[in-house]
């Protein structure tokens, strides 16, 4: 079946970088979007960034332009949020989730076709 399992979260201090993975199986990795969303407690799950099937394409939320990069390595089935300059309203849960049609808004979650079980980010002041 498939399954999207993220690591590399933890705890950092403001100003610090991390990178979280999402590795993919039981799907044509190189035939899907990939999004990364988050959600903080207490607020709805948030659209972070997203790449397009080939990794040409990328889009970003305003609070993370020019701090996260998103990347994929259909090599590996893998895809990666690069964050930087992190801040404590970064603090959530990493979620990172395939599309499959190119259709319909990568900004949604609706349209995304599968989820992982996400990956705790705290960042302390």
């Amino acid at each position: 079946q498939v399954q999207l399992l993220e690591s590399g979260g933890g705890l950092v201090q403001a100003g610090d970088s991390l990178r979280v993975s999402c590795a993919a199986s039981g799907l044509a990795f190189s035939l899907y979007h990939m999004g990364w969303f988050r959600q903080a407690p207490g607020k709805e799950r948030e659209f972070v960034a997203a790449i397009s099937v080939s990794g040409g394409s990328t889009y970003y939320a305003d609070s993370v332009k020019g701090r996260f990069t998103i990347s994929k390595d259909n090599a590996k089935n893998t895809a990666y949020l690069q964050m930087i300059s992190l801040k404590p309203e970064d603090t959530a849960i990493y979620y990172c989730a395939a599309k499959r049609v190119t259709a319909g808004s990568y900004y949604s979650k609706i349209g995304y076709n599968y989820w992982g079980q996400g990956t705790q980010v705290t960042v302390s002041s």
